[in-house]
C-alpha cells in the first residue's frame, strides 16, 4: 500500500498546555500582576514579547507561534507529518519547539530517514519555497516539488524587487510536478482527523516537547488505523 518514491509534508500548529500569562522576560523582573492568587491579572501592555528575550514559566517548550501575519501568537509546538502520497497515510512525524525555520528543519530530517535508495519527491506549500530546504532536499537525493512563491516586496532602499522560486521548469515542467501539487493537500485532512478525532491535539494537556511528540505519534497512528479497513478493502490479492 506505501511507495517510497513520493510524499507530502506540511506542518500544523499544536496548541501548548501554558497561557500567554506565562510569558515572562527571561531576565529582569516579571510584569505587575493584580488579582485573585490562582488566576493572575498580568499587565503586558507596552511590552514586545519575543522568544528570544520571554519564555514561559509553565512550559518552556512551548514558543510563541502563528501561521498567519496577523494572527494573534500563542504558545504552541509545531507538528510535521509526512505522508504517503499513494495512500494518505502518515510513515513519519516529528514535533519541533516553533520557529521560523522549525517545519523545513522537521521535514528534511523524516525525508533523510525514509527508506528506498530510489529517487523521490516531496510535495510542500509555498512556505517550503526557500533556499535551505530546496538544497536540503536535492543534497539527499529527493525532488522537491514546492509550490513556486513570487512577490514583489520593497528594497531598504526603496527600490521595487520580486522574490524568484528557488524552483523552475527543470521541475514544474513535468507531470509529476503537477500531480504532487494536487495530492499534497491531502495532508490537510491528517491535522482535521488529529484536532477533531485525536483527543486533545487541538490543545495539548501536556508539558514538554518529548510528551507532546508522543502524542502526536498516537494521534496519527489512530488516523492511519481508521484508514486502512477502506485501504484493504480495495486490495486484491495477486
Amino acid at each position: 500500500m506505501l511507495s517510497d518514491e513520493h510524499f507530502s509534508v506540511d506542518g500544523t500548529l499544536i496548541r501548548g498546555w501554558a497561557s500567554l500569562k506565562s510569558f515572562v522576560p527571561k531576565d529582569g523582573p516579571p510584569p505587575p500582576r493584580g488579582g485573585p492568587r490562582s488566576n493572575p491579572e498580568v499587565n503586558f501592555r507596552g511590552q514586545r514579547r519575543r522568544n528570544d528575550t520571554h519564555a514561559s514559566t509553565t512550559d518552556p517548550d512551548a514558543r510563541l507561534c502563528t501561521k498567519a501575519d496577523r494572527a494573534g501568537a500563542f504558545p504552541a509546538f509545531v507538528g510535521n507529518p509526512l505522508m504517503d502520497n499513494r495512500s494518505g497515510l502518515a510513515v513519519d512525524c516529528e514535533v519541533a519547539r516553533g520557529s521560523g525555520t522549525a517545519e523545513c528543519e522537521a521535514a528534511l530530517q523524516m525525508l533523510a530517514r525514509t527508506p528506498g535508495r530510489g529517487r523521490k519527491t516531496v510535495g510542500a506549500d509555498k512556505n517550503y519555497d526557500v533556499d535551505p530546504f530546496v538544497s536540503g532536499c536535492r543534497s539527499i537525493g529527493v525532488t522537491p516539488h514546492v509550490a513556486q512563491n513570487y512577490y514583489a516586496y520593497t528594497t531598504k532602499l526603496g527600490k521595487q524587487a520580486r522574490r524568484r522560486s528557488r524552483i523552475d521548469a527543470r521541475t514544474t515542467r513535468h507531470a509529476g510536478y503537477a500531480l504532487s501539487q494536487v495530492i499534497r493537500k491531502r495532508i490537510e485532512t491528517l491535522f482535521g482527523d488529529c484536532k477533531q478525532h485525536g483527543g486533545t491535539m487541538r490543545q495539548v494537556k501536556l508539558r514538554g516537547l518529548n510528551k507532546v511528540h508522543d502524542a502526536f505519534t498516537i494521534a496519527l497512528l489512530a488516523v492511519n488505523l481508521r484508514r486502512l479497513p477502506k485501504l484493504l478493502a480495495g486490495c486484491r490479492p495477486t
